[in-house]
């Protein structure tokens, strides 16, 4: 009687079994990594996402414990400004942000799902709604890849404020930023003191002698630049002073002993680039920036240099259209810093000279934006949760523009990580596969990374990068997230070449 027959006649039917005993043996089989480019979206990194669920990583430490905490500082900062406020309708106004931002708070710790950006008129809405909706429909902050859900949270809280009526730009870091800075004295003083008279290089130099000079202290200030990223609130919020002076050190001691801790290190290249430029002339160099303060007054004792001695005719620097990841360039930061270098009273310990060393560096880059040679910039795409392998075909004007630049410097972590896609790549990858289309697509510029180690990824470290990795995984468990090491790389600047994946 067939299955069937049985079945009729109300049987159970009979196990259908296949007999498998001369085919090959089960074996384990791995996909393929990097996913190839077309299957690469935003849920869908090259390499696995990190996720606010992997208990091992930063992003769980991040997710769990660092947002809601740096959230309940900014709701501490708002309610401060609320209490100095004396008219009825902006104290209504801004009660009414933070209770949006104790709603944020309430999703946040409760794992809510991502609703959602608010039409608040800015630029990136749609950006922002059209990833949600393709993308990460049903996501929660914990289970939606970590940069795109902390990103979200960023946004989410500018939100808070741009559906108010008087405090569309109000920032919650704002207090933050200008108090690290001017607990910053040591180490603002000691390069304002080195650099305010313009760059000259000794007489009686041969032009050999001449080159050497420039090289090393292009090489120190690229240092200068890369180590500047040390201090970023989001992890150094409760920091005191005397951890801030240890980190800011610029002496040459110190930047020759922390050479050894660049584990992926094109500065070399990266000097070989910029004197190339200057021999056609001089050309465009863009710093996509990272933090306000002393960081970003590092990058401008760098770009300074870089216009003084020839190596750029123009720099171009980008930043945050509001505030992000606590301590983001803005437009008021980057005001901020110029003015009170020139009109300020925030360090009254300093001496007159050291104070007049500050005027003369704040007046000459202030005539350099007057002059139209450092030019500052915001474009909506930096705040939104893409990450830059897709600028080419969600901000195409921004990429257009950024591919005139003869070199595009990309300032610390959270720029790295939108790099390199913040997926769990071997250290070994090479940069230019790990920035995928900002290496391979037609008329992407030469792309730089200064980034002091803050997060998980790690790619660039050369062939024998795994080995490097897995040896400081076992000896410094923590030397991800510890800021004690770093890298500057730099693409190969052969736009449109493909790059091949697995």
């Amino acid at each position: 009687m067939s299955n069937t027959e049985a079945s009729q006649a109300g049987g159970a039917p009979s196990r259908v079994t296949l007999h498998l005993g001369h085919l090959p043996k089960k074996t384990d089989i791995k996909a393929p990594w990097p996913r190839t480019p077309t299957r690469v979206d935003p849920n869908n990194p090259p390499w696995p996402a990190y996720r606010g669920y992997h208990e091992y990583s930063f992003a769980h430490a991040t997710m769990q414990s660092r947002l809601p905490t740096i959230l309940g500082k900014a709701i501490e900062d708002a309610i401060r400004t609320l209490n100095d406020q004396a008219e009825e309708e902006r104290v209504v106004d801004l009660s009414e942000s933070i209770e949006r931002m104790g709603g944020l708070m309430t999703d946040l710790s409760g794992n809510a799902k991502l609703r959602p950006i608010i039409d608040d008129s800015e630029a990136d809405v749609a950006l922002w709604n059209k990833e949600i909706a393709k993308y990460f429909q049903g996501k929660d902050f914990m289970n939606a890849p970590w940069l795109f859900a902390e990103a979200y949270k960023y946004r989410r809280l500018h939100e808070c404020f741009s559906v108010s009526k008087f405090w569309k730009d109000y920032d919650v870091f704002y207090r933050q930023k200008c108090d690290t800075f001017s607990r910053s004295a040591d180490a603002v003083f000691e390069l304002s003191m080195r650099f305010a008279e313009p760059f000259k290089i000794a007489e009686g130099l041969s032009n050999q002698e001449e080159l050497e000079a420039e090289r090393l202290m292009f090489l120190e200030l690229t240092q200068v630049c890369l180590w500047g990223n040390s201090t970023d609130l989001s992890l150094l919020i409760n920091m005191s002073e005397e951890q801030i002076k240890a980190l800011q050190s610029t002496g040459g001691d110190h930047l020759a002993a922390t050479e050894k801790n660049i584990l992926g290190n094109d500065l070399g290249r990266l000097w070989e680039t910029v004197k190339e430029l200057r021999q056609k002339t001089g050309g465009r160099i863009d710093f996509v920036l990272d933090n306000a303060g002393f960081e970003l007054y590092c990058d401008m004792v760098y770009a300074d240099f870089l216009l003084q001695s020839g190596l750029a005719n123009q720099i171009r620097f980008h930043g945050k259209r509001f505030a992000w990841f606590v301590s983001d360039v803005t437009r008021k930061d980057w005001n901020w810093l110029l003015n009170t270098m020139v009109y300020g009273q925030l360090f009254p310990k300093a001496s007159e000279e050291e104070l007049e060393s500050l005027r003369r560096l704040g007046r000459r880059w202030k005539q350099y934006e007057k002059e139209g040679k450092w030019v500052y910039e915001q474009h909506p795409f930096w705040c939104t949760g893409y990450t830059y392998w897709d600028l080419h075909s969600e901000a195409p004007d921004l990429f257009f523009h950024l591919s005139k630049s003869d070199l595009v410097i990309f300032k610390g972590d959270l720029n790295h990580r939108k790099l390199t896609y913040d997926c769990a790549a071997p250290a070994s990858t090479p940069f230019d596969v790990a920035i995928g289309p900002m290496a391979s697509a037609a008329g992407a510029p030469r792309i730089a990374s200064l980034r002091t180690i803050k997060s998980d990824v790690v790619v660039g470290l050369g062939s024998e990068g795994d080995d490097v990795a897995e040896k400081l995984d076992e000896t410094e468990p923590g030397w991800k997230i510890s800021g004690k090491y770093a890298v500057v790389l730099l693409s190969d600047g052969r736009p449109g070449e493909k790059v091949r994946f697995a």
